[in-house]
């Protein structure tokens, strides 16, 4: 086997473990379609690259054709599958011009005008734009982290690849009078390597996206109540603690309301578990919907809830426990009897110094007592300050 044949089946060979990987990869996660994307763009392109040396019986200019067009649904499948990982909205209008344009150039050089030095230019000029378009899409995301950094530098270096490479190579070549020394040419060996160079480093960023992207479910997972949708008390007490040291090195306000459902065993025991469990479901998902997203909300035991309020001092707190507690008993909740009113009594502190997490939980828990003491559905406030106000405890998470 000569060399040449070697470089011709590197790219089939690497495209095609590459396509099977994501494509098992998918088998395990349907629910993140952009993987099938991506293993259907790495499986088309290998006979792309196979056709560009061999013939097939419709003829050579047929199967060049065929060859450009599944690099070109490849092309398509890849940047979509890339721009569609971020949740961005796919640009198939943007992708179709480009795509399609070189492809139409393409076919007008094969078939109209024939000039191989154009065909070369067109559909190398096609993908680069491609290309900088996916780039100019992470443009936006790439603060996100790592591998959206590589992901950009690796979608421009292709756009460049694609494009000024191409140039160089030709002007320094010369025009291609046709397919006799073509594969043999500075302009083919240089477009395979750099090619599969490329491929491989774009998919190895796309397998560590997809890794990340599995473990960030797996520690959802472990930090979300299953029932509520909140977090857990591991979940609530981490985020909670990075929030108290985010809040401590601004020197802004953080309170803390613990909330209780009343009477919650004798609701289960006279209206039954799927009864209670709708409580806690529609209660977490109030606490949620007011939390917003720069606060911390998580159920930490049975029917026992706290929310962390950046921003916020004893007063606001007060006001935020108030409008949940007169919400929540006012409205009516599906699955229990008409007339049914379910309650909640909540305890609030507010943090002094650089207080830790523990020390506030126990003052707005003391708060939460006296409110289930003094006849419950009301709300109690904890004017107490600590007295190591400034001695912050450490958390132990387990």
């Amino acid at each position: 086997m000569d060399t040449g044949l070697l470089i011709a089946l590197l790219n089939p060979t690497i495209a095609l473990a590459l396509g099977a990987a994501f494509l098992v990869l998918w088998s395990y996660q349907r629910h993140r379609p952009y993987l099938a994307a991506l293993g259907a763009s790495y499986c088309l392109s290998a006979p792309g690259f196979l056709l560009q040396y061999f013939t097939l019986p419709i003829g050579v200019a047929l199967t060049k054709l065929v060859s450009n067009i599944c690099f070109t649904i490849a092309a398509c499948c890849l940047s979509g599958a890339i721009i569609a990982r971020y949740g961005r909205r796919v640009p198939y209008v943007g992708i179709a011009i480009m795509t399609g344009g070189g492809l139409a150039s393409f076919i007008w050089f094969m078939f109209v005008q024939p000039d191989l030095t154009w065909r070369v230019l067109v559909m190398n000029f096609g993908f680069g734009a491609l290309s900088l378009l996916v780039a100019a899409e992470l443009r936006t995301v790439r603060h996100n982290g790592p591998t959206e950094k590589i992901l950009l530098a690796l979608s421009l270096l292709s756009g460049l690849n694609f494009i000024a490479r191409t140039l160089l190579v030709i002007i320094a070549h010369g025009p291609f009078p046709g397919y006799d020394g073509f594969y043999g040419s500075s302009y083919w060996t240089t477009a395979l390597l750099s090619h599969a160079l490329l491929s491989l480093l774009i998919a190895l960023s796309l397998f560590t996206a997809a890794a990340l992207d599995v473990m960030k479910t797996l520690k959802a997972e472990t930090h979300t109540d299953p029932l509520s949708g909140i977090l857990n008390r591991r979940g609530f007490e981490e985020k909670a603690t990075l929030l108290l040291d985010q809040c401590g090195k601004a020197g802004f306000p953080v309170a803390l309301v613990l909330a209780d459902l009343d009477h919650f065993k004798a609701l289960n025991d006279q209206h039954g578990h799927e009864a209670g469990d709708r409580v806690i479901a529609d209660f977490a998902s109030k606490l949620r919907s007011a939390t917003g997203a720069r606060g911390a909300a998580g159920r930490i035991g049975g029917e026992e809830f706290a929310v962390l309020l950046p921003l916020s001092d004893l007063g606001a707190a007060r006001l935020f426990a108030e409008a949940i507690r007169a919400f929540y008993s006012a409205g009516a909740i599906e699955g229990l009897p008409p007339g049914v009113r379910v309650t909640a009594s909540f305890g609030v502190a507010a943090r002094s110094g650089r207080e830790g997490l523990m020390p506030l939980m126990r003052r707005a828990d003391e708060a939460l007592y006296k409110a289930k003491k003094n006849g419950r559905d009301s709300v109690r406030l904890s004017y107490e300050r600590p007295e190591t106000a400034f001695a912050a405890e450490p958390l132990a998470v387990g």
